[in-house]
């Protein structure tokens, strides 16, 4: 016999998200005691304390933690399901993830024109790095992300989206790099370890007898390409972000072998697409 209902997880994931009763209490309409005795229940239920209470607020236990994308992909469901029965259009909120560098370059006429067609829809866009964004989709965090090669991912569906050319950047007064021995005093400048880009310039670096002994890592490529211009270090970024943020004249762009130059964004997602992912999926395939 189940013990979870859709109405005590949409008062858990309130709670969640307002960070406690009394907020999640005039979010839902309820009184504070409603909401106290619905959570009490729900532990009850579960034979698991949700919550730890910090101070005036409450805080996720482990069990809450590993609840809480159940509960999200649950909702998601529910509300898909009465929105299918009444309309052929996707209603409700879509979580999707995507790189740095797609969400700049990329998304921007693809989710203007998606919510044209689907205004409906609400898209909550995280960014990340790829083994981030794989991870939270095999959570169910995200329906679905862009996300770069290599990445190996056999349990997750993917599709090809967007082809981009990798190029290696420096100050514009460095000298021409054709070999990874040039850049052997250099400091490597890049996304935190997951970033699929990283990896293969470090690879190079590697297969050419060079580790990069010092790094800065940052979370957006406005920061990593100021930072290369002003002489810092090199990085590795798409041509496609160069031109987005119209810093082709700011740096000096290196050409890498063919086997790092072209690479491929995928679009990844788990299960059973939802209507809005399926709706994207259309749209993406579509010339």
């Amino acid at each position: 016999m189940r013990t979870i209902d859709l109405d005590s997880l949409e008062i858990f994931r309130t709670v969640v998200a307002e960070g406690g009763v009394i907020r999640a209490a005039d979010k839902l309409n309820r009184v504070q005691s409603n909401v106290t005795t619905r959570i009490q229940q729900l532990e009850e239920r579960l034979g698991q304390k949700l919550f730890h209470r910090q101070g005036r607020s409450l805080a996720l236990a482990p069990a809450g933690h590993k609840l809480l994308p159940y509960a999200e992909r649950l909702l998601r469901l529910a509300d898909e399901a009465e929105s299918e029965l009444r309309s052929d259009l996707p209603f409700g909120t879509f979580r999707l993830g995507s790189l740095e560098s797609t969400a700049g370059s990329r998304l921007a006429p693809v989710l203007s024109r998606f919510h044209r067609l689907y205004p409906g829809v609400v898209v909550e866009l995280a960014t990340g790095t790829t083994g981030a964004l794989l991870k939270r989709v095999r959570a169910f965090e995200l329906e679905a992300a862009f996300v770069s090669e290599p990445f190996a991912a056999p349990e997750l569906e993917s599709m090809p989206v967007f082809d981009e050319e990798l190029v290696l950047i420096t100050a514009r007064s460095v000298a021409a790099v054709s070999r990874a021995g040039d850049l052997a005093d250099a400091t490597l400048i890049a996304f935190a370890p997951g970033c699929s880009y990283r990896r293969l310039l470090e690879q190079w670096l590697v297969k050419g007898g060079v580790s990069a002994s010092r790094s800065l890592e940052f979370s957006s490529y406005q920061a990593m390409i100021a930072c290369v211009a002003a002489g810092t270090g090199f990085a590795i970024v798409p041509v496609s972000v160069l031109k987005a943020l119209r810093a082709t004249a700011d740096v000096r762009q290196h050409p890498l072998p063919e086997r790092i130059r072209g690479n491929r964004t995928h679009l990844v997602w788990q299960g059973t697409p939802s209507v809005a992912l399926a709706r994207l999926i259309e749209m993406l395939q579509k010339p």
